[in-house]
């Protein structure tokens, strides 16, 4: 009951004055049945905009940190995160993504709308990364379709890092479902789930006009802070070179 209070009275309206969502191929997403949606990830507000627009209500995998904050703002945060369908998924230890294909397929057995992103995390450069083959094992396992989502103009509204956004327009897209049945009782092939999960991502890609990146976000920011850190200690040796040096005279006149 609360998940409908807080989306058609107190967080729907907001969210709609905040960002006045354009919303494309609505019609996409099924009235009823099993069935993922799988979406790019920009910003903190993913979580809020595209759930707010949904008929159905959508339940989210969400990281177990947004439930195990201490005090009572963390208490607070677990309760917003539980209201309005997150389930938490400990995304530590060798067994992270086996419990959140079985968390996922829980739903998805319920019959219910199950939301994703297959990238695992934040983009943290506006950029598509390749993603995690745990969205193909729940859509193989489950036999339910992928809808295909993008969502446009969070990353400009609430870049990594800014804890409001700014009042803009963003713009959500839902392409056509994809049927994966003729790889039924294939979960276990790496290979297939691997060119499941790309022609996913190729259609968030078309959708949300990002450019693709064929690595995992992770790995891609920990080689861009790397590039970081020696493009600073390069300037800090040239500083030092520069001040070691001794300072050239200047010869006598006449």
């Amino acid at each position: 009951m609360f998940y409908y209070v807080l989306k058609y009275v107190l967080l729907g309206p907001l969210l709609r004055l905040v960002f006045r969502p354009r919303i494309e191929g609505l019609e996409n997403v099924p009235d009823e049945g099993p069935a993922i949606v799988a979406g790019n990830h920009l910003s903190f507000s993913d979580h809020f905009v595209m759930p707010a627009i949904l008929k159905r209500r959508i339940t989210f995998l969400a990281k177990a940190e947004y439930f195990t904050g201490p005090g009572l703002k963390g208490r607070l945060t677990a309760a917003f995160f539980h209201s309005v369908g997150q389930i938490p998924v400990d995304r530590s230890g060798k067994g992270a993504g086996r419990a959140a294909v079985e968390e996922g397929l829980r739903v998805l057995a319920g019959g219910e709308l199950l939301g994703i992103y297959p990238e695992g995390t934040r983009s943290h450069d506006g950029r598509l990364y390749k993603g995690r083959v745990g969205v193909a094992l729940m859509a193989l396992g489950a036999g339910a379709k992928v809808v295909p989502c993008a969502v446009v103009g969070t990353f400009e509204l609430q870049p990594p890092g800014r804890k409001l956004p700014r009042i803009g327009r963003v713009t959500i897209r839902f392409g056509e479902p994809l049927d994966f049945s003729r790889f039924a009782g294939l979960e276990n092939e790496r290979t297939v789930l691997r060119a499941v999960t790309d022609e996913i991502m190729h259609e968030i890609m078309l959708l949300s006009g990002q450019e693709y990146v064929d690595m995992y976000a992770p790995d891609a920011k920990a080689a861009q802070a790397e590039r970081n850190a020696r493009a600073k200690r390069s300037a800090q040796a040239a500083r030092s070179g520069r001040a070691g040096r001794p300072a050239r005279r200047r010869p006598p006149r006449g």
